[in-house]
């Protein structure tokens, strides 16, 4: 209704109109920038929502009122080599990419790998101990700092390359920073492009780096030190776990058969469907007699899970999908909201089950479910095998054995999607493994995760205390660190 008072003209709604409205409007939110802000420091004159939200601003307004300052005052910063590269198999140099940076930590799961003498004739993007390195692709803002045990290494085109000065504050301390709330609502903030959105090196550069005293700086680095030491740790137990699992099985001596030339029937080959020379060779025939000695197959001890997910019309569920897997045969899960879920999200999870991927399986993505993800969704590329008559860390621990995974590998089909049945996956031989060897390689798995879980903890924790000295006080994030 619209009524007038003194030259004036007033519009109402009525309480009905009034809520209907404010419906329309919720989670709906507006900036008002000065003109002359908008172009400070903004060479190509963005003025898009995302960049001026009001929680971007909040938090720069937050960063400045704390002193910081651009990265690129601190370090160097540089990016991969921009040309092909050429990857051989067994270079011993290993290249860095946007899929290798995580949460803090880098991900061992697969490195391509380059010769010495192409290394060496590329100084500028060969990587050294203490650089940060940040994804430029795919996830923004991942971050992780290059320790002893990755190099030698190189990167390519898609990791941004952050060499601290000297004044600067610890490899260890910008990392966290990096991958915190403040970090990467920056590198998000900065990204450009629509069809494969980029942080660019010169927006890397205008990151705001806030400072704080050596004593802070220097123990938020600690833990963040130990929670990397705990990682490594738990890559030992996990490879203790194998190598007990093919003592058990005769595999850790064992020499496969070096025939240069066989011979196998055409009944062999019309009953296998296959006539390539690589499925017939005396390796894997070995193999398959000795994996098969007992009968057993995948299917007998580890029958599949099929329980369907159907989303919801609302609220959100916890999706695991590929690239959500480790090397260290964990899976991490990422809330998604019911009206975004994907079509590939099909399958429900519970604690205890083994997934592991059909495409690739040479690449050893296999993770055993955790406690707190029961109840989560996982991708059709994945198979859910939910162990019975052995125990889920052994199963674990047996797919991603390297030659369970090469016979795997042998049963893919397709080229660039190389991938292996269901029906495959649940033939697979596996003997009979002894109770006290499941024991031993169930009780060095369970370490593995323990120490993971104690490294997770840290550097939740050193995120968390970089937040609060921002946030609050330098006093206050110390007396929260304490506490771990």
């Amino acid at each position: 209704r619209i009524r007038q008072e003194g030259g004036a003209e007033f519009f109402s709604l009525s309480p009905f109109d009034a809520a209907r409205y404010a419906r329309w409007l919720e989670g709906l939110e507006a900036t008002e920038v000065l003109l002359s802000e908008v172009a400070h420091d903004n060479d190509v004159l963005r003025c898009d929502a995302e960049y001026f939200g009001k929680a971007i601003l909040a938090a720069i307004h937050q960063l400045k009122s704390v002193g910081a300052m651009p990265l690129e005052g601190l370090a160097q910063i540089t990016d991969g080599i921009h040309t092909s590269l050429p990857f051989t198999e067994y270079g011993n140099v290993k290249i860095l990419s946007a899929k290798h940076p995580k949460d803090n930590y880098i991900d061992i799961v697969q490195f391509e790998t380059v010769t010495e003498e192409y290394h060496s004739k590329n100084p500028r993007t060969a990587l050294r101990e203490n650089d940060v390195i940040i994804s430029t692709v795919g996830t923004i803002g991942n971050a992780a700092v290059v320790t002893a045990d990755i190099l030698p290494a190189n990167s390519d085109r898609h990791i941004g390359i952050i060499r601290l000065r000297d004044d600067a504050p610890p490899s260890f301390f910008l990392s966290t920073l990096l991958v915190g709330r403040y970090g990467r609502i920056q590198a998000v903030r900065e990204t450009t492009g629509n069809v494969q959105p980029n942080l660019f090196i010169s927006k890397i550069g205008r990151l705001l780096i806030p400072r704080f005293s050596d004593t802070f700086e220097k123990e938020v680095a600690d833990h963040v030190s130990y929670a990397y030491l705990q990682r490594k740790r738990a890559g030992e137990y996990l490879s203790q776990a194998e190598k007990k699992l093919l003592n058990a099985l005769d595999l850790d001596a064992w020499i496969p058969p070096a025939t240069l030339s066989y011979v196998r029937s055409s009944q062999d080959a019309f009953a296998a469907g296959r006539l390539d020379a690589q499925f017939f060779a005396p390796r894997v025939t070995g193999l398959l007699e000795c994996l098969g000695r007992d009968g057993l197959r995948i299917r007998d001890v580890a029958p599949v899970r099929r329980e369907r997910f159907e989303p919801a019309g609302t609220g959100s569920f916890n999706y695991i999908e590929i690239g959500s897997l480790g090397a260290d045969g964990t899976a991490a899960a990422d809330e998604v909201p019911m009206a975004g879920a994907p079509s590939r999200a099909t399958q429900h999870v519970h604690a205890g089950d083994v997934i592991t991927s059909t495409v690739r399986p040479i690449r050893r993505l296999t993770a055993l479910i955790a406690p707190e993800q029961d109840g989560a969704v996982c991708s059709s590329g994945f198979v859910v095998l939910e162990p019975q008559k052995i125990s889920g860390e052994v199963l674990l621990t047996y797919l991603r054995l390297p030659v369970v995974c090469e016979l795997m590998d042998l049963h893919t089909s397709a080229t660039m999607y190389p991938a292996i049945s269901e029906a495959d996956l649940l033939a697979l031989p596996i003997p009979e493994i002894p109770l006290a060897v499941q024991q031993r390689v169930q009780s060095a798995v369970r370490q593995s995760y323990e120490a993971r879980r104690q490294a997770n903890r840290f550097l939740e924790a050193a995120k968390r205390a970089v937040e609060i000295a921002i946030e609050d006080s330098e006093a206050r994030a110390l007396e929260y660190l304490s506490e771990f």
